[in-house]
């Protein structure tokens, strides 16, 4: 899908989408896939630790992305993928082309863990 055919949405449905700060408590390779990381991420005590499946496996180590504030769609509904249930959805921003990576989208600053994001 090119950028042109993407569908033009308006304020109530991108205000729907609830943005939150995630601290990425656990992160482990999932045991049935290549490509996944298991996170275990703080979304701060109105939400809780959720567990996200990540296809970032190729981009980052456990080790790497322990610690860091990332953004979470926390309001996602869950999907199961390669039999471990995700609970949201972490943002990135991939570049196409010969030397594709991937960049986490992470928070500069010391922001408490649940914060919305606006």
């Amino acid at each position: 899908m090119t950028e042109e055919s993407k569908l033009t949405i308006n304020f109530e449905q991108f205000a729907a989408i609830d943005l939150r700060v995630g601290k990425v408590l656990e992160a482990s390779d999932h045991p049935n896939a290549d490509k996944l990381l298991v996170l275990k991420v703080d979304l701060g005590s109105e939400i809780g630790v959720r567990q996200i499946i990540a296809g970032i496996k190729q981009f980052y180590t456990p080790e790497e992305i322990v610690g860091k504030s990332i953004v979470v769609v926390a309001n996602l509904a869950p999907r199961v993928m390669r039999g471990l249930e995700s609970q949201g959805m972490l943002l990135a921003a991939v570049a196409d082309g010969e030397d594709r990576e991937l960049s986490l989208i992470t928070v500069d600053k010391d922001i408490a863990a649940g914060v919305r994001v606006s």
